[in-house]
């Protein structure tokens, strides 16, 4: 009775599993097709078929004698034993791994094993995950002219099969998601890179892309951007007229914000604003040429640095009919400079008399307006005197 005292206080022998509790075990015997387990204090376990894969491929080379752990499939299956899964108690410490990743951020590293319009697939111990594009590294970042789709996901194929460095970025067991960041691991490796410059650093850089909205660069592994606007003092349409891919440029870095740098050409080129009062004074007529027209006026070109905008209000005393004809794009006419801002880099300028009948006339206007003089005009003074009757 003592004994069975002891035996009954013993909590261990008391606590009966149920169905997907995780239970312990020792290996007692090993063949090709089923893994006997002793659990203690309950009774022999077997895992077999499918349920011997293990997600986390922690079982991978068993031996008698070996503690492990498994999911209970059945409490009794037909020859009495309790049927137990490798499998299942696998996928939850493969999720449970991945959780541990996301509270220390630690780095992984992942095989591509597809690729799609939106990013690429993976697996992180049998559990698929997804890597997108946006979090990719710059150095494997799909930079393609115009976003062409097929041209990025051509790129994006040519990563499969490759190892990337990566952090788990977001998990949700229920939802069975899974979503790593290639670019999470290249911020943090290059912060102490970053670390050594500061804004107004000057860097020999090379062009390593150009888009609608400035050129990419990369310097010491680090990679930048030089917006359009800093470029180059004078206004351009696109990055291609000032630099090509593959350009080594002189750069200063403009602002660092965590991982992104900007950089400008034009602050180390000369600004020719800053003389431009010995080139041109307000009320001068100057010739110039339309580069582009817009709601708000047209952009007009005095020389190669130099550049101001003839306001559409600087048209309200032409006829609307006719503001559309003071210029376009490539006409070069006359026009006058109604002023000069050199700390904002602007110079206003009107027609060159704002009196002036538009510029660029149409001669069959001028013609129409000729044929508009009344047939019945009343004649001068003079010639009616003349015509009047004499009275003797």
């Amino acid at each position: 009775m003592t004994d069975f005292k002891k035996l009954m206080d013993d909590k261990t022998y008391l606590q009966i599993p149920k169905v997907d509790d995780i239970v312990k075990g020792k290996v007692v015997s090993i063949t090709k097709s089923a893994v006997h387990i002793d659990i203690e204090g309950y009774r022999t376990g077997v895992v077999r078929g499918p349920e011997l894969r293990d997600e986390s491929s922690q079982y991978a080379d068993l031996k008698v004698g070996d503690e492990v752990e498994a999911t209970v499939v059945d409490l009794e299956n037909e020859n009495g034993e309790v049927e137990l899964s490798f499998r299942f108690a696998g996928h939850k410490r493969a999720w449970d791994k991945l959780a541990e990743f996301v509270k220390t951020g630690e780095v992984i590293q992942v095989k591509i094993t597809e690729a799609n319009k939106g990013g690429l697939m993976l697996a992180i111990n049998h559990i698929v995950g997804f890597l997108p594009v946006s979090q990719l590294s710059p150095d494997n970042y799909p930079r393609v002219a115009g976003g062409e789709k097929q041209k990025i996901l051509e790129k994006l194929r040519s990563l499969i099969g490759k190892t990337l460095d990566v952090k788990v970025l977001d998990l949700n067991e229920a939802e069975n998601k899974l979503i790593v960041s290639e670019k999470a691991v290249w911020e943090d490796r290059q912060r102490e890179v970053i670390a050594k410059y500061k804004v107004g650093d000057t860097v020999e850089a090379e062009i390593t892309a150009l888009t609608d909205f400035g050129a990419f660069v990369k310097f010491d592994n680090l990679e930048g951007l030089i917006h359009i606007s800093e470029l180059a003092w004078q206004r351009i349409d696109h990055p291609s007229e000032i630099v090509k891919v593959g350009d080594k440029v002189l750069a200063q870095i403009v602002g660092i914000n965590g991982s992104k740098i900007f950089l400008s050409l034009k602050q180390l080129a000369h600004d020719p604003w800053k003389n431009i009062a010995e080139r041109y004074k307000i009320g001068q007529v100057v010739k110039g040429k339309i580069l582009k027209s817009n709601p708000f006026g047209f952009f007009v070109e005095l020389d190669p640095e130099i550049s101001g905008l003839l306001h559409v209000s600087e048209l309200s005393h032409l006829p609307a009919k006719e503001a559309g004809e003071v210029g376009e794009p490539g006409d070069e006419m006359e026009f006058r400079i109604i002023s000069i801002e050199p700390e904002q880099h602007r110079l206003g300028l009107g027609l060159k008399d704002a009196g002036d009948e538009p510029q660029k006339e149409k001669a069959e206007v001028k013609k129409e307006e000729a044929k508009e003089v009344a047939p019945a005009e009343e004649k001068p003074a003079e010639e009616k005197s003349a015509e009047a009757p004499k009275v003797k």
